[in-house]
């Protein structure tokens, strides 16, 4: 089979593999709170290696304390450290919450920038981060977000065989339909901690498992 057949056997089937996360997980949307786009960004970076339920408990006092980038921006950085310190690496995110912050006040006005190069920028955006608030915040679907489920599932699922979160976006952005690449993400992410855990997936529980080269059924 040539790589052109290999791919588009592939592709068709990432569209049957969408068509079922779809009717499983109809209303699957992004799960942290906020108010407002910066309130987006920041809570997307604290819940790196952070669960979703966990940024959501802390985000309230946060954001009542510092509800926008200027706040933030002058916020005194041990306070700020103590209302974030749950989320883990909380001295890094804290760094990062706030230079990015800074920034957003002294080159864009105090709003958060709607272009993918501008976010990057960001001290403490990746991709990741980018594509959830182009996403989320601004309508826009820059990409594929991959975290660690959308990372361990596309693998499993064999769409990609890379490492690498970026390499792995390519991958994925060439399989599923653009308008679909951030419901893709967020539906996967879904399955992961439903069904497909990392150390102990339930392949036999899993509606996906005919379309998965890695799923084992006794």
């Amino acid at each position: 089979m040539s790589i052109t057949s290999k791919w588009a056997s592939k592709k068709q089937r990432t569209l049957e593999i969408l068509i079922l996360l779809k009717r499983l997980y109809p209303d699957a949307t992004c799960t942290l709170n906020y108010d407002t786009t910066l309130q987006l960004l920041v809570a997307t970076i604290l819940s790196a290696q952070c669960t979703d339920e966990r940024v959501n408990q802390v985000t309230p006092a946060l954001f009542a304390r510092f509800p926008d980038a200027p706040s933030l921006a002058g916020a005194d950085r041990e306070e700020l450290e103590n209302l974030i310190r749950s989320t883990g690496f909380y001295r890094n995110k804290a760094k990062n919450i706030q230079g990015a912050c800074q920034k957003i006040v002294a080159e864009y006005g105090g709003e958060v920038p709607q272009q993918m190069q501008e976010l990057i920028k960001l001290p403490g955006v990746a991709r990741k981060t980018a594509n959830v608030v182009l996403a989320h915040g601004f309508g826009i679907i820059a990409g594929v977000t991959v975290d660690t489920h959308v990372k361990r599932l596309s693998r499993r699922l064999g769409l990609t065989e890379k490492e690498n979160p970026i390499p792995i976006e390519k991958d994925l952005m060439r399989l599923v339909p653009q308008p679909d690449w951030e419901n893709w993400s967020i539906r996967l992410i879904y399955h992961g901690r439903a069904v497909c855990k990392a150390r102990s997936p339930n392949c036999s529980a899993c509606k996906l498992s005919s379309l998965c080269p890695a799923a084992e059924i006794t």
